[in-house]
C-alpha cells in the first residue's frame, strides 16, 4: 500500500508540474502584450513591415485571441505601407494558424486532464489515509527531478543550435510544410522572426523555472516541518 501510495504522489507531482508548463506558457503569451512590442521594437519588426507599432499590436491581439479561441477567423484588416484596409493574413498563415490554435486548445485540454489526474492522487491519498504531508513533499522532489533532466536536454539542445531545435519542434508537431515562410510573401513570418520565438522560449523557461523553485522551497519547508513535528509527537 505505501508503495502505490508513493506511485500516486509522484504521479500527482508530474501532473502539477505540467499544469504548471501550461501554465507558464499562457502567462508568457497572454500576461503582458507589452513585452510584444518591446520584442518588435527589438527586432525592427515596423520597419520590414512597413507599419505603425500600434497596427502591428492591433494585429497581434486578434491573433493572440483567435489562438485561445475567441476569435472565429483569422481575417484582419489593418494599414500596411499607408494603405488602409488590407488583410494582414495570406491563406497559408490562416492555415498554419488554425493548426497552431488546434495545438494550443488540445495543450489547455491536457492541462486539465492533469488537473484532474492531480485531483484524483490526492483523493486517493487521503481515502487510504497515508501520510500525504510527508508524502507529498518528497514526491514533489522526486518529480521535480524527472522534470529537470528532461528540461535541461531540451534547453541544452535549443541553446546549441536553435534553427535545428526550431525544425524538429515543427516537424514533430505538425503534419504540413506550411509553417515555412516566405518573407517576401509573408507579412506574418517578417512580425514574427526565429529570433522572436527564441525569446518566448526563454521567457517561458524562467517563468516555469521560478515557479518550480518556488514549489521546491515550499516542499523543503513543509518537509523539514512535518518532520520536526513528527518527532516532537514521538
Amino acid at each position: 500500500m505505501k508503495r502505490f501510495q508513493w506511485i500516486l504522489g509522484v504521479t500527482a507531482s508530474i501532473a502539477f508540474i505540467f499544469v504548471m508548463l501550461i501554465t507558464s506558457f499562457e502567462i508568457a503569451a497572454y500576461s503582458d502584450f507589452g513585452w510584444y512590442q518591446k520584442e518588435y521594437e527589438k527586432y525592427n519588426v515596423t520597419r520590414d513591415l512597413t507599419m505603425e507599432i500600434g497596427d502591428v499590436m492591433d494585429v497581434t491581439h486578434e491573433m493572440m485571441s483567435y489562438l485561445r479561441g475567441d476569435r472565429e477567423n483569422l481575417v484582419v484588416y489593418t494599414t500596411i505601407n499607408k494603405v488602409e484596409n488590407q488583410e494582414f493574413f495570406n491563406e497559408q498563415d490562416k492555415i498554419h494558424m488554425a493548426d497552431v490554435q488546434n495545438l494550443f486548445l488540445g495543450g489547455l485540454k491536457l492541462r486539465m486532464i492533469a488537473l484532474g489526474a492531480l485531483v484524483l492522487c490526492l483523493g486517493v491519498l487521503v481515502a487510504t489515509r497515508a501520510d500525504w504531508k510527508r508524502i507529498l513533499p518528497r514526491c514533489y522532489q522526486i518529480g521535480l527531478g524527472i522534470a529537470v533532466a528532461g528540461s535541461v536536454m531540451v534547453g541544452i539542445y535549443a541553446a546549441a543550435d536553435f534553427d535545428t531545435f526550431f525544425t524538429k519542434f515543427h516537424e514533430i508537431f505538425f503534419t504540413n510544410d506550411l509553417w515555412i515562410f516566405d518573407p517576401r510573401t509573408d507579412y506574418m513570418i517578417r512580425m514574427l522572426p526565429e529570433e522572436f520565438f527564441a525569446d518566448m522560449v526563454s521567457r517561458i523557461g524562467v517563468i516555469f523555472a521560478g515557479g518550480l523553485l518556488l514549489m521546491l522551497a515550499v516542499s523543503i519547508l513543509c518537509d523539514k516541518m512535518f518532520r520536526r513535528k513528527g518527532i516532537t509527537q514521538m
